[in-house]
C-alpha cells in the first residue's frame, strides 16, 4: 500500500560521509514500496534555492532553514522528503526539527575524519588542509553531531544495504512505512 503520511529524513554528517548514495539507497527503496519520495541533495540546493550564499555559520543555517522549509512543505503533503546535507550546526537542525509538522527522522551518517580524508573522491579535504578552502566542515569549520539522532550509521564500517535496512528498519518500526 502506498505511503500516505509524509516524514522528513535528514540525513547529516560530514562531506564524504555518504549521505547522498545512502539518501538515493533509501529513496530508491522507498519508492519500490510505492511511496512518493522528494530528495533535497545539498549541493543541488545551495545551486538552485540558495545560489549567492557564502559558507558561513549565518549562511549555512539560512541555507538548512530553506531546506528544511521546502522539506515540511513537502512532507505535510504526504511525500517522504529526504534531506542529504552537511547542516553541521545542532542549533539549526534542532530548529528545523522543531518547526516540522510530521515526524522528523535524523540520520547521523558517521566517518572519522581520517577515513574521510582517505577517501577524499572531489580532494576537498586537501584543498581545505591546504587552506585553499576557507570554513571547511570538519577542518577549519565545526561540525556538531547529533546528540540523540533516531539512526545512527557508521558508513566506514557498515556497507550501504546494512545502514539503508537499518533505516528502513527503524521507519517500519515506527510506522512510518507500510
Amino acid at each position: 500500500m502506498p505511503q500516505s503520511t509524509g516524514c522528513i529524513l535528514w540525513f547529516t554528517g560530514l562531506s564524504g560521509a555518504g549521505k547522498s548514495t545512502l539518501a538515493g539507497r533509501v529513496s530508491s527503496a522507498l519508492r519500490e514500496r510505492g511511496a512518493r519520495v522528494e530528495v533535497l541533495d545539498g549541493d543541488e540546493v545551495r545551486e538552485n534555492l540558495s545560489k549567492g550564499l557564502g559558507f558561513t555559520q549565518a549562511d549555512r543555517d539560512i541555507n538548512i532553514r530553506r531546506i528544511g522549509f521546502v522539506a515540511n512543505l513537502l512532507a505535510r503533503n504526504g511525500v517522504i522528503a529526504v534531506s542529504a546535507a552537511i547542516s553541521p550546526y545542532r542549533a539549526v537542525r534542532d530548529e528545523v526539527r522543531s518547526k516540522a509538522q510530521v515526524p522528523f527522522v535524523e540520520i547521523y551518517v558517521e566517518a572519522p575524519i581520517e577515513v574521510l580524508e582517505a577517501r577524499d573522491t572531489k580532494g576537498l579535504y586537501k584543498k581545505a588542509r591546504a587552506g585553499m578552502i576557507r570554513n571547511f566542515t570538519g577542518i577549519s569549520d565545526p561540525y556538531e553531531p547529533p546528540l540523540n539522532a533516531e539512526v545512527v550509521v557508521k558508513s566506514a564500517e557498515e556497507s550501504i544495504e546494512t545502514s539503508a535496512n537499518k533505516i528502513l528498519g527503524y521507519l517500519e518500526k515506527r510506522g512510518l512505512l507500510r
